[in-house]
């Protein structure tokens, strides 16, 4: 499998539309996954991906076979997720989180980038780091057990615990708002 993943970036490096095409085929379930976590609209995410796999094709030369070449795919597609976003709106809409609580609206509250950053910032170290590669870069429960060494269970739960706690911390920061706006 390496030998081959080698053979397509050498073929997409020339250009060759049929290396790229195979690539293209090859991570697309996956990101495609990735960019509808995102978004719910399938056009809009499919408009995403292209844009992502456009940048993985103009920067594969810059790819220097260190790590994961699946994640470094994933990078450029949850940059083009982000860059996507942000061109539509200063609010971190891809940050929402899906079961989230009606009483907490981060566009509604005016709730930035850094704002959400800085709360994820406060969570424990491990329930951060799930959140972020579940929520943010799009990983699987499996590939983050598989990345942290740890059960699917227990990704799930420091996920839970984050979505927990972020709520917890947002609602506070909506009532406080509420109490000094009026």
């Amino acid at each position: 499998m390496k030998k081959e993943i080698q053979n397509i970036i050498a073929g997409c490096c020339k250009n060759d539309r049929r290396a790229q095409e195979i690539l293209y085929r090859m991570f697309f379930p996956k990101m495609m996954g990735m960019c509808m976590r995102h978004t719910k609209d399938e056009g809009e995410a499919m408009m995403i991906l292209n844009n992502g796999f456009l940048k993985v094709f103009k920067n594969i030369s810059s790819y220097k076979g260190t790590g994961s070449f699946e994640g470094w795919v994933r990078r450029i597609v949850y940059h083009s997720i982000s860059d996507y976003f942000r061109s539509q709106s200063k609010y971190l809409k891809f940050l929402m989180f899906e079961e989230y609580d009606q009483k907490i609206n981060t566009v509604e509250h005016g709730l930035f980038e850094e704002d959400i950053l800085k709360l994820i910032g406060q969570l424990p170290d491990a329930s951060a780091s799930v959140f972020i590669k579940y929520c943010i870069e799009g990983y699987t429960h499996v590939e983050i057990a598989k990345l942290k060494n740890i059960s699917v269970g227990t990704s799930k739960w420091h996920l839970a615990n984050a979505r927990k706690k972020l709520q917890e911390m947002l609602l506070h920061q909506s009532n406080s708002r509420n109490i000094a706006n009026g």
